[in-house]
């Protein structure tokens, strides 16, 4: 027999308190970033220790993430990479990204985080002409959905043989099986999805987890 869970709020403060290990610092980022009209950007706590968690697994040292906001997710990869590691985040917003600065000084994690500030296809443009390509083991996709496209094809240009590329929102709250909701951030994440399902570059999960995260694996 086949069992589909339905996800509650019950079930899912249930996970929080069973599993979550969320630091206070990790608190306290998330709940200054619920207090901003944009809050639905940051990602779910649990989504944050499931990334640390492949961080780990991984081994990781070089990880790259295109689209901070508050930092949140930042802080989660650069507390998993070992002290020599580096973060490079990308972000077009420097009063958001600067809320999550002073987070990761408190956290002693900031001498592993690098930003760029400005439009994140120029900023991996330069990765590329700084001969960057393959050399990170991580990149994390989390910016505006018109141009998941376009960052999905840098991340695999700068990942390594063996890395994983992260893209979130996949399912975009269930719209993306919704015919009737042709809007240009949904059109563009079903055609992504779709060209993501056979290529033959990478091996694939879509996992119906938080907003729907793709996990995409370079071979």
């Amino acid at each position: 027999m086949i069992h589909h869970l339905k996800i509650t709020q019950d079930i899912l403060t249930y996970v929080r308190d069973i599993s979550l290990r969320e630091t206070n610092t990790l608190k306290a980022l998330r709940n200054e970033t619920l207090k901003m009209p944009e809050c639905n950007m940051q990602i779910l706590p649990e989504q944050g220790q499931f990334m640390a968690l492949l961080v780990r697994l991984m081994q990781a040292k070089k990880a790259l993430e295109i689209g901070v906001f508050t930092g949140y997710s930042s802080l989660c990869v650069a507390q998993a990479l070992p002290d020599n590691g580096e973060l490079i985040a990308c972000d077009n917003n420097a009063d958001w990204v600067n809320i999550g600065r002073k987070y990761w000084q408190q956290a002693g994690v900031e001498h592993k985080i690098s930003t760029m500030i400005g439009s994140a296809k120029d900023s991996l443009q330069q990765l590329i002409d700084e001969k960057l390509e393959g050399s990170f083991d991580i990149a994390f996709i989390d910016a505006d959905k018109e141009n998941y496209d376009t960052y999905y094809e840098f991340a695999l240009k700068l990942v390594r043989k063996g890395g994983l590329i992260l893209l979130d929102n996949m399912l975009w709250s269930g719209a993306v099986v919704n015919s009737s909701i042709t809007d240009t951030e949904t059109e563009s994440l079903r055609a992504l999805n779709k060209n993501i399902s056979t290529d033959e570059r990478i091996d694939l999960s879509l996992l119906p987890f938080a907003d729907g995260l793709t996990l995409a694996l370079k071979r």
